[in-house]
């Protein structure tokens, strides 16, 4: 699966989480920061996590909310987990 794959699900899956960002998710890019630019909380950082893991049948594994600042940062480490 290709970043850009990766990216396009994570959109699907943040706009699961929470539509009512739906024009910053849809515009969002790899820079774009989860809290700050996305307005994620911890909660729904962790709906993240755990949609991801269903959908793409990884594990995150010793990572905090914290880990993740962007959303390239979530892209690299789910690609590092499908290799």
């Amino acid at each position: 699966m290709s970043r850009t794959e990766i990216i396009e699900k994570l959109k699907e899956i943040l706009l699961a989480a929470d539509d009512r960002n739906r024009d910053k998710v849809l515009a969002c890019t790899e820079d774009s920061r989860l809290v700050a630019d996305l307005g994620f909380s911890s909660v729904s950082m962790l709906y993240m996590v755990i949609a991801i893991e269903e959908e793409m049948n990884i594990r995150f594994d010793n990572v905090g909310a914290s880990d993740f600042e962007t959303l390239g940062n979530v892209v690299t480490y789910i690609e590092a987990k499908l290799k």
